[in-house]
């Protein structure tokens, strides 16, 4: 039986989704070790995206398989999880899929956003969620920037990480920035993402914001394929995993 699960957490005490040996504050390994106590034996999850230290989670989808004579009804066994898991994580669906599905393989896109608050605004309830600005951003000039990194492109310059055997060739299908009464949000969703490479993204936009670079320098970063000429990586506490995409 292969159950299907959505979850939401604050990352802010994790280390990661991903697990490791050497901490239990991981979000995956919360969830697994609440599972294999459930069904007294090791049960292992398989997430959509590894989230990072400090980053959240609106819609994190995993899954993971039990035995036939093990199957327990999905409302049942989300109450149960719900029950164990800390306050700052919690299942908000779970169902039956089907056998051959998998979280992460099966996904056809993902979508982040980042929030940002600007100068002089006061958000006291978002300061533990957004990155703080200190001076103010320029928007047309962010957009204008935003449509040189849409498309197909090898994303290495905004990476850290990069392995020269993997490809670092991706697909941004949409990057809105948005301003709201009290926050600036920067959505992104493509076909997958790079270690880092929204955060990337999101400091080399603020620095275009800033006046510090001229919008079409994306076009040169993205040529030059090094890390290096790329922007700050935004703080982690400002990034959401948004959704993940499904055929």
């Amino acid at each position: 039986m292969n159950y299907r699960m959505k979850i939401q957490y604050d990352g802010t005490r994790y280390r990661g989704w991903q697990r490791q040996s050497d901490t239990e504050w991981t979000i995956q390994g919360k969830i697994e070790a609440i599972l294999s106590k459930r069904f007294g034996r090791r049960i292992e999850i398989d997430g959509a995206g590894r989230t990072d230290a400090g980053v959240h989670a609106k819609a994190q989808i995993a899954n993971f398989h039990v035995e036939e004579n093990e199957t327990v009804d999905p409302v049942e066994l989300q109450r149960y999880i719900n029950t164990y898991l800390p306050e700052d994580i919690a299942i908000d669906e779970m169902c039956v899929a089907g056998e051959r599905f998998h979280s992460r393989l099966n996904a056809t896109g993902k979508t982040y956003e980042y929030h940002l608050i600007p100068v002089g605004t006061t958000n006291v309830f978002a300061r533990k969620y957004a990155w703080k600005m200190e001076t103010p951003l320029d928007i047309i000039a962010m957009r204008e920037a935003a449509g040189y990194v849409l498309g197909t492109h090898d994303f290495r310059s905004f990476c850290t990480k990069a392995s020269k055997k993997k490809s670092s060739v991706r697909t941004i299908r949409l990057l809105g920035i948005y301003e709201r009464q009290d926050e600036i949000v920067i959505e992104i969703t493509g076909t997958g993402f790079l270690y880092n490479m929204v955060r990337i993204l999101v400091g080399t936009l603020v620095e275009v914001g800033k006046g510090l670079r001229e919008p079409e320098e994306l076009r040169d970063i993205l040529e030059k394929k090094e890390r290096r000429y790329a922007g700050e990586t935004a703080p982690a506490w400002g990034l959401f995993l948004k959704q993940i995409y499904y055929d």
